[in-house]
């Protein structure tokens, strides 16, 4: 089984990927942000670096996506690969960071994969404001997302709402993380829990029927 979280920079994903893998016992895969070679250097210039940083990320997802495919495990992913195609890579694009020559040789590039791939058995959405966000980021302190510009979020987030208004790919789960603490509050935890206890109980049911 693949469940997945998604949600912009600093909602949370990372986090809730963490204690849910720790909860039910699954494999996580993280995103890989501690050994990429271009993050830093995107924060600084965003222009030089967006097609190169896109690439890594759609190649890292791809491969993620593949070992949870051979696996017989059930694994929890944090941020999924359409995230970047029908996101991060458009967004960069709309705003004049990423040309329409790469923009479109990236675009080739992922609808390769998307043939081979399919969507996670639940997407887990954290939605988030923007204030909740600069929050979240200002508090883990990654030096390279210091110079996080807000209107980058803000596209960000518009395009998120858009993006799971259409989502037809599996079974989703929103959550709104404005308003609790699931890092902190058990309750808030708790919460979460029985929703997602009642989504994977549905999924068992479909298979059931499948068989």
């Amino acid at each position: 089984m693949h469940i997945a979280i998604a949600g912009n920079i600093g909602s949370g994903k990372t986090t809730l990927t963490t204690k849910l893998a720790k909860h039910y016992k699954w494999e996580a895969h993280y995103e890989d942000v501690e050994n990429n070679p271009y993050l830093n250097d995107f924060y600084k210039d965003m222009q030089r670096w967006s097609f190169n940083l896109q690439v890594f990320f759609l190649n890292s997802r791809f491969r993620q996506i593949v070992n949870i495919k051979e696996s017989k495990k059930t694994y929890i992913q944090d941020r999924t690969i359409f995230e970047d195609a029908k996101i991060f890579a458009p967004n960069l694009h709309q705003m004049g960071l990423m040309s329409t020559r790469d923009f479109d040789n990236y675009m080739e590039i992922f609808n390769l994969m998307d043939g081979f791939i399919d969507g996670p058995d639940l997407l887990i959405y954290l939605r988030a404001s923007v204030p909740t966000l600069v929050e979240q980021i200002q508090k883990r302190g990654r030096e390279y997302e210091n110079s996080i510009r807000l209107d980058y979020l803000t596209r960000l987030n518009e395009r998120y709402e858009a993006w799971i208004g259409e989502y037809t790919k599996g079974k989703l789960l929103i959550i709104d993380v404005d308003d609790i603490n699931y890092e902190e509050n058990i309750e808030d935890l708790s919460s979460i829990l029985e929703k997602i206890d009642a989504e994977i109980n549905g999924l068992f049911k479909e298979a059931s029927i499948n068989v």
